[in-house]
């Protein structure tokens, strides 16, 4: 069984001088005196700050020339993901140029050179022989859905038809790949092509591989595809197998039912003392759910099955690590990225003051050398903090149906 884990580890404009303009003068004095003027005096440079700052530092120290996202915490790894979420980082941001090296990069070292053919493989970095090239060549499904929908995204608003047809050819081959049909759940997304469907009777599932908004979307510039019914699965998931209000990272589905579960690894290994918990996969739960529009279909009924994040932060300071299925903290102190991926959440709930709270938190902890969060710029921390901060700063907001709604762009 192939399994992809997410493990968190912490990690340690110029000007321009404009050109001087020669003025229409009535003498040759006034003109001289004019030239004279504009050579010898000092002319203040002028600096065009970035449309989004934080984009742009998190790019400056994660993202190479070639436009690969590096995670320097996990041995300069990179990841489909990463490459994924940076992709609509750059729509948001109209950084079109990094958004064109991102793809390529993506295209030519995940793809074998082809998104059309092949689906980016999840994990690329430093072999045992010392070789860079892909590490695991099975694709996830979550950054898949996010390439796709920032490709269809950056056609529309980019008025590019490449990368709109690359994203509609990406998620024909999602479904084609990666959307399964569960008995007693029905059509939903397995996290990867294989490895997850451990017995005739069970499918191992990840809620946070389901975001509403690229869901919607989907559906609705692809209607006869099967998104409709992708998205209402994460209903099922989250009101049978959340932990006492909790989203978890896993659930299992099939002829049991649908519950809370311990991860693949766990689950093949028949390991007797794991528990199902939430931490660094479900956070991401609220976090989409958060930042999805409430008129969204499903949405409001989505944050009514998980409002164990939201009561727990009216008595504490901070997200927990971890909580198991019964809604028990196993680990108080979330890192300054799950503060951040909550925000949303509760100010879509009208949690006004604990938003307030753990934003708070999250500039507490803001670098001024770097403009990242956190001690040591944990690369997870600031993917959480470039979707919320995104978010609350209406860099992007999405409509209904799952149209990115950009600062840039007010059409």
């Amino acid at each position: 069984m192939q399994v992809r884990t997410q493990v968190i580890l912490k990690e340690p404009t110029d000007g321009h001088r404009p050109t001087p303009r020669m003025p229409r003068g009535a003498g040759q004095f006034c003109v001289a005196l004019a030239v004279t003027l504009a050579v010898v005096l000092p002319i203040p440079a002028r600096a065009t700050p970035p449309a989004w700052p934080l984009w742009d530092q998190y790019a400056q120290h994660f993202v190479d020339g070639q436009g690969r996202v590096i995670d320097r915490s996990q041995q300069d790894r990179t990841t489909s993901e990463g490459q994924a979420y940076a992709m609509f980082f750059a729509v948001v941001g109209n950084d079109r140029a990094r958004f064109a090296s991102l793809l390529n990069w993506t295209e030519a070292n995940l793809a074998s050179g082809d998104l059309t053919l092949h689906l980016p493989a999840w994990s690329w970095g430093k072999a045992p022989d010392g070789s860079w090239k892909v590490l695991d060549p099975s694709p996830a499904t979550d950054a898949d859905l996010w390439m796709a929908y920032a490709l269809i995204e950056a056609g529309r608003l980019w008025n590019d038809q490449r990368y709109e047809k690359l994203g509609r050819v990406l998620a024909e081959r999602i479904a084609k790949e990666e959307v399964v049909h569960v008995p007693g759940l029905g059509t939903t997304l397995q996290p990867g092509p294989v490895g997850f469907h451990p017995d005739a009777k069970t499918w191992l599932l990840n809620p946070s591989y389901l975001p509403p908004p690229v869901l919607a979307r989907l559906a609705q510039a692809m209607p006869q595809g099967p998104w409709t019914k992708v998205q209402a699965s994460l209903g099922e998931m989250l009101r049978h197998g959340s932990g006492d209000g909790f989203a978890m990272d896993w659930v299992a589905a099939g002829g049991g039912g649908v519950h809370s579960s311990v991860n693949p690894t766990q689950f093949a290994n028949g390991d007797k003392s794991a528990v199902p918990i939430g931490s660094y996969d479900a956070v991401r739960v609220y976090l989409w759910l958060g930042i999805s529009d409430p008129l969204t279909p499903g949405v409001r009924a989505l944050l009514a099955s998980v409002p164990g994040m939201a009561a727990y932060l009216k008595s504490n300071l901070a997200p927990p690590l971890a909580v198991d299925s019964t809604g028990k903290a196993l680990s108080p102190d979330g890192p300054v990225g799950f503060s951040a991926a909550v925000v949303p959440y509760l100010d879509t709930l009208n949690h006004k003051s604990s938003a307030s709270a753990q934003m708070d938190r999250l500039f507490a902890t803001r670098d001024p050398a770097n403009g990242l969060y956190g001690r040591g710029a944990a690369y997870y921390d600031q993917n959480l903090a470039l979707f919320s901060t995104g978010w609350a700063d209406r860099h992007y907001r999405f409509d209904r149906d799952g149209r990115l709604k950009v600062k840039w762009n007010a059409k």
